[in-house]
């Protein structure tokens, strides 16, 4: 009996009904893809920190992400080995290189990670079975999802053509392909030996790292070792702690959370997509104020003859509660379809890994809620002049 009078309130003007619900799915939009893209960029930022098979890492202290990496002696490294528990280390070179597009000539900044091929410590489709093509001269694989920008490498390379062309000015050939994932911060991604590395980045010192992993023993504490080795590594301030001298040491949640902080701290990115969810919010909160309150306005009378006739006013509080409920379920599902669509087409068009998932919904279905239900809060005040007098 209570729903179906708020639902026919609803409905009694349809033209109002659809332009609530389009008001509402644009709100979730908003918020949705802020969200998404939000999420993409911490994910995609990372992607490269959780393929690495490694339990501990060492990156140097002036280092503040994968856009930003120093370097530190190989030295440190190999001092490691020395640890009881240690099962091996391995360096990591990194660094932006222009690739030179082969269909067009146009240049653009990729990643390149020089790492040794003996063995394979990046978790990537396509990397292990394309390992041994870049211990040849001059060989490289390229990252099957890098933007368009760079060339139908992969295309080519599935066709069975043969793709020469040009890095720092260097002559490489593409030996095959393997799968990470653009990023906010690296369009497309390399991965070649640390001799060609060192081949394409002359200048570089080849005793010089930007990442150190460190694979420990299995059965052996990590958390041991890794206060070994910052013990080993750190020395003691005027406070007696610990801290780092030319060489950061880090667990692996830790070297995740290394990169999400720059993201979330050092730019101004989260704040943006944070406030274009809550202008997403605020909108909505606004349309749905704005249709409660005229539909409380348009029915006055009624409400008064309801009161005349024994309602009390907490009947008449959960009608226009459940117009809001109702118009946050109905809003919300338009809005959740047109952004799957949407989240569909910006991951085809970026190569980001936009997607949905249980959080994302959630959470703007419980904005949704809270954003029709403090709109009705704010319309029910109307409903203190419906009075009987007025009609009898």
């Amino acid at each position: 009996m209570k729903i179906p009078l708020a639902w026919m309130q609803l409905t009694h003007e349809k033209i109002r009904l659809l332009i609530a619900l389009a008001g509402i799915s644009f709100a979730d939009i908003l918020m949705f893809m802020q969200f998404g893209f939000q999420d993409a960029l911490f994910e995609s930022a990372i992607i490269f920190h959780k393929k690495v098979k490694g339990d501990i890492f060492l990156v140097s202290p002036q280092s503040t992400a994968l856009i930003a990496m120093d370097n530190f002696s190989k030295r440190r490294l190999h001092q490691v080995l020395g640890i009881e528990g240690v099962k091996a280390v391995y360096p990591i070179h990194l660094a932006f290189a222009l690739w030179k597009n082969p269909e067009n000539g146009s240049t653009r900044s990729i990643m390149t990670i020089g790492i040794n091929p003996v063995e394979n410590i990046l978790e990537l489709p396509g990397m292990q079975e394309n390992l041994n093509r870049i211990k040849l001269e001059d060989y490289v694989l390229f990252d099957r999802l890098s933007r368009p920008e760079f060339g139908p490498i992969a295309e080519l390379i599935e066709r069975g053509n043969s793709v020469e062309t040009e890095v720092v000015e260097r002559r490489v050939k593409v030996g095959g392909l393997f799968a990470m994932g653009a990023s906010f911060g690296a369009d497309g991604n390399l991965v070649t030996s640390d001799l060609n590395y060192g081949r394409i980045f002359v200048e570089r010192n080849p005793d010089l790292i930007e990442i150190g992993v460190i694979q420990v023993r299995e059965g052996v504490d990590t958390n041991a070792i890794l206060a070994r080795i910052r013990k080993e590594f750190y020395i003691r301030d005027a406070n007696n702690e610990l801290i780092s001298q030319d060489v950061l040491v880090l667990s692996r949640e830790e070297f995740i959370n290394f990169e999400k902080k720059y993201w979330q701290e050092s730019t101004a990115i989260g704040f943006i997509f944070t406030l274009g969810a809550g202008m997403g919010f605020i909108v909505g909160m606004v349309i749905v104020y704005q249709i409660l309150y005229t539909d409380v306005s348009d029915h006055l009378p009624e409400y008064a003859t309801l009161k005349a006739m024994g309602y009390t006013d907490f009947y008449l509080l959960k009608i226009v509660f459940q117009e809001a409920i109702i118009l946050a379920l109905v809003g919300y599902l338009p809005g959740f379809a047109l952004s799957n669509f949407l989240y569909f087409l910006t991951a085809n068009a970026t190569a980001l890994p936009v997607f949905m998932d249980v959080s994302k919904a959630s959470t703007v279905l419980i904005l949704t809620f809270v954003m029709c239900v403090g709109s009705g809060a704010i319309a029910v005040r109307k409903l203190s002049a419906a009075d009987p007098a007025d009609i009898f």
